[in-house]
């Protein structure tokens, strides 16, 4: 059964979205602290019961109940090293943070000026208690004191009203669901849509049986001159997947040329991978 797609709004009162939330740095960024979260969404808070299941497993992935959305995958800060090492440019870019769980990615390009960024997760639980919070807290925190990024002080628990809704955040959508479903919910809507000039994913191809709606929902959604930056694992023990196995995919379909612009070898190998559509003239 598919994960139909939803999207999920900002609330006019923002404290609303940081109440029972604990912060803390990482990375320069604001990001809430999951064991917090794993304790008050045990109730009702979570409606996929995600939470319960994935303490009760001991698990961070359950195939198509839970995509690992409550935890920060060490790609994550492999893509942010080499958005600063690059020089990669979010001035006036249209963002796509896909599979983005904390949304740190998108965070990035939101400072970097973004024009407009957009979050998609599997769960819903994930948007709602983690995405959407991280979003608010570096929001605030950036207008109401640029000054003091290093403190990991929580934003204040019920900011001024004139700091309630500053600018960036009304660049920002967020959507759950599957990648299928949310491509369908934004190239069917009656709302305007222009496709991406920039999509971010981190450690999204670890299962192999999900290659082949990731190509296609990139495909759908990247501007032609746009571009996509994955940063991956090189292999994924006991699930299957891996860079190379993805590149094939890509090869066969042949949509897209790819390079590698970054491999790490602390640790498991990782690697950054860009994609292009092949020549469009």
């Amino acid at each position: 059964s598919m994960k139909a797609a939803k999207e999920h709004f900002v609330p006019e009162d923002l404290s609303k979205v940081l109440e029972n939330k604990v912060m803390e740095a990482v990375s320069d960024l604001h990001h809430v602290k999951v064991s917090v979260v794993e304790m008050t969404c045990l109730g009702d808070a979570d409606s996929e019961g995600i939470v319960s299941k994935s303490v009760s497993s001991h698990s961070d992935l359950i195939p198509g109940v839970y995509e690992g959305g409550l935890k920060i995958w060490e790609c994550t800060f492999d893509l942010m090293d080499y958005f600063s090492e690059a020089k990669i440019e979010f001035n006036n870019k249209s963002v796509l943070d896909l599979g983005c769980g904390a949304g740190l990615l998108g965070i990035v390009a939101l400072k970097g000026k973004a024009e407009k960024v957009h979050f998609q997760d599997y769960n819903s639980t994930v948007i709602e208690e983690i995405t959407l919070p991280n979003v608010v807290a570096n929001c605030i925190n950036e207008d109401s004191s640029g000054n003091n990024r290093r403190t990991s002080k929580p934003p204040a628990k019920r900011p001024k009203k004139a700091e309630g809704s500053p600018d960036m955040l009304t660049k920002c959508r967020f959507f759950s669901g599957e990648w299928s479903e949310v491509s369908q919910l934004l190239l069917n809507s009656n709302k305007p849509f222009s496709k991406y000039d920039t999509i971010l994913t981190s450690e999204t191809i670890y299962n192999p049986d999900y290659y082949s709606a990731l190509h296609d929902t990139l495909a759908q959604l990247l501007d032609k001159n746009g571009h996509v930056y994955l940063a991956s694992k090189v292999h994924y023990f006991g699930v299957g997947g891996g860079i190379y196995l993805f590149k094939k995919l890509i090869e066969e379909r042949s949509v897209f040329k790819t390079s590698i612009v970054k491999t790490i070898d602390q640790g498991l190998h990782r690697c950054i991978m860009e994609m292009a559509f092949k020549d469009t003239s």
